[in-house]
């Protein structure tokens, strides 16, 4: 019997370029070749795994490349108990044997389900086929019950090990950071027989995860070689913590370290401009971009719209938008807020419409900034249209960023009533926000009964929440009814309610100001 060679096809990067070549490959037959079906499976589930799945389905004798494909591609998936169905007919089946990659893919999948049984099943069948010798095999298994909480066993595993690598060692550190175990990390960080980079990564990244970044940064400052992915968690921890000039000093430092930022790099650091309006850092980040060739797309373009938006760049935004050839739905939610934000509601609708000519589907982010762009142009009758197609057409359940735009939206023209009936729409514990901008219509409209009212509810949900009393006394001011306005203030201070400082920041040269405004400012 002579055997043809033959090279396969390009793989599909795309869903319709996936259906193309799977359909190439039945009018041809190679769908019947088990190297060629199981590098089309290998392919599909970089994109999907119910496609690929139904290929393998239809296989008439899928080997084992296809088997370990699938099982590897659900370990990770929302759905890995899929995994340990595949490894349980591929057991059955007469013409495919198990190898060192599927007990792998399979013990992952077993750690991620928490079926410490079904592993432990699963490594009886790797001692009876001679593999537990296998350094990848082993890896998965300490990581697997470290993942499912048995360190003990983890570490009795690792040291019995007669070979281990870094692999070993970090598949237990990796829980601990993963767990926000950070001491038992720390004793055993110091136990590692031996260390790479990323064993450094897990601890600067748990630390940063439970909110330790000060500890975080002595660790990082301990290491002795740092990648894109140290400097990235560091960067992400101080832009979590608001400590936005730091972040600058780092991404500065990481170039000095000739480190190159990534994608991920690059929008951690816009983020950080566009909460301070850093309009200059922010242009000299985009003229980076281009003069290094980076690709902008996805969440890259995403945080270039929103940079500008929030700069006040509205062109320059629109003109990143314009350039994104495969606009996400990131990008459209974006740009459909940055219009909103500076007050073009219409041209903000327009963008809407835009993006459902193009064929993409709308979220509740969507209509969130549809919704908020409304609101700020006082565009009534838009935002009863934009309510009603979220809830009616898309089906989407309101929630109270929706709910908050719509009461904004009334209050401006001062259906108050309707406003009120809406907010009580809303579930009690997640209020008060509602409650606070009606508050806020309230006061621009001299209702001080309904003002009276709604601080009453306000004072049911958080009862040392300012908001509630400033509006209502400033309400009482605009009146004339200064004593009620002062007794307002002396049960808020005899309650020891103090009202919460505003806060504002701005880049200027590349360093952060920060502006507080406290209780000692008139109100």
């Amino acid at each position: 019997m002579s055997t043809t060679f033959f090279n396969p096809p390009p793989p599909p990067t795309t869903v319709p370029e996936l259906h193309q070549t799977h359909a190439h490959l039945i009018k041809t037959g190679l769908i019947h070749h088990p190297f060629t079906a199981g590098h089309l499976i290998s392919a599909a589930v970089k994109l999907s795994l119910t496609y690929p799945h139904t290929i393998f389905t239809h296989l008439q004798n899928p080997n084992a490349f296809s088997y370990n494909t699938l099982i590897r591609g659900y370990a990770t998936s929302p759905s890995p108990m899929t995994s340990l169905t595949l490894f349980k007919d591929m057991l059955v089946d007469d013409n495919v044997v198990p190898d060192n990659y599927t007990y792998t893919f399979v013990l992952k999948a077993c750690g991620n389900v928490g079926c410490v049984g079904f592993g432990e099943q699963v490594y009886g069948h790797v001692v009876k086929t001679g593999l537990d010798g296998d350094l990848y095999i082993c890896n998965t298994l300490v990581h697997f019950y470290a993942k499912n909480g048995e360190f003990g066993i983890a570490r009795k595993v690792l040291d019995e090990m007669c070979v281990k690598d870094v692999v070993s060692w970090n598949a237990v550190l990796s829980v601990y950071c993963e767990m926000g175990m950070m001491e038992d990390a720390r004793v055993f960080f110091g136990e590692m027989g031996v260390r790479n980079v990323e064993s450094w990564n897990f601890m600067v990244s748990g630390y940063v995860k439970g909110g330790r970044v000060d500890e975080a940064r002595r660790v990082f400052d301990e290491m002795g070689v740092k990648d894109v992915v140290s400097w990235n968690v560091m960067i992400t921890g101080y832009a979590r913590n608001g400590e936005f000039g730091e972040v600058f000093r780092l991404f500065e430092d990481m170039r000095k370290d000739e480190v190159v930022p990534d994608d991920y790099t690059f929008v951690n650091v816009l983020s950080c401009c566009a909460s301070v309006s850093g309009l200059s850092q922010g242009e000299w980040i985009h003229a980076y971009i281009d003069k290094n060739g980076v690709e902008v797309g996805g969440f890259l373009a995403t945080a270039l719209v929103d940079m500008y938006s929030k700069c006040g760049c509205l062109e320059k935004a629109l003109e990143v938008f314009r350039k994104t050839s495969r606009k996400d739905i990131s990008i459209w939610n974006s740009m459909i807020a940055g219009l909103g934000l500076h007050g073009y509601g219409k041209r903000a609708i327009e963008i809407f419409y835009e993006l459902i000519d193009d064929g993409i589907k709308p979220n509740e982010v969507t209509f969130v900034s549809v919704l908020s762009a409304c609101s700020r142009s006082g565009l009534l009758d838009e935002g009863y249209k934009m309510f009603e197609l979220m809830v009616h057409t898309y089906n989407i359940k309101p929630t109270i960023e929706h709910y908050g735009c719509m009461v904004d939206l009334l209050g401006r023209f001062g259906l108050l009533d309707e406003a009120e009936g809406l907010a009580k729409e809303v579930p009690f514990k997640e209020a008060q926000v509602v409650w606070e901008s009606l508050l806020g219509a309230c006061r621009s409209h001299n209702d001080v009964e309904m003002a009276e009212r709604v601080t009453k509810k306000l004072l049911e949900l958080d009862p040392q929440d300012s908001a509630g009393y400033v509006q209502l006394s400033n309400v009482h001011a605009s009146e004339g009814r200064f004593n009620d306005a002062t007794e307002l203030r002396k049960k808020m201070r005899a309650q020891g309610v103090s009202k919460d400082p505003g806060c504002s920041m701005i880049e200027v040269n590349g360093v952060v100001h920060e502006f507080l405004a406290g209780e000692g400012m008139v109100l």
